[in-house]
């Protein structure tokens, strides 16, 4: 299964992003997603930062497996998780 979050709409909303991410990944692991695609543009890369920055805490890493850069496309990130 693969969640998809595109970030587009409340890109200046600080607060929207981060219930958004951590819905996305509350969502993920009640329904053992396998991919999480996040989209947060291509724009300056502050997104795509706090993002990264998001998935980097303590509480939220031990979520996920990897998270992965989409090499063709800079505006994209990919969160995988592993069940057992």
């Amino acid at each position: 299964m693969k969640l998809k979050l595109d970030l587009h709409e409340i890109f200046n909303k600080g607060h929207d992003i981060d219930r958004a991410l951590r819905g996305i990944m509350d969502e993920a692991v009640a329904k053992k997603a396998t991919l999480v695609e996040i989209i947060p543009g291509k724009g300056s890369g502050q997104l795509k930062k706090k993002v990264l920055r998001f998935l980097d805490q303590k509480d939220v890493k031990q979520l996920y497996h990897r998270v992965e850069k989409d090499s063709k496309n800079f505006g994209r990130l990919f969160v995988h998780f592993r069940w057992k």
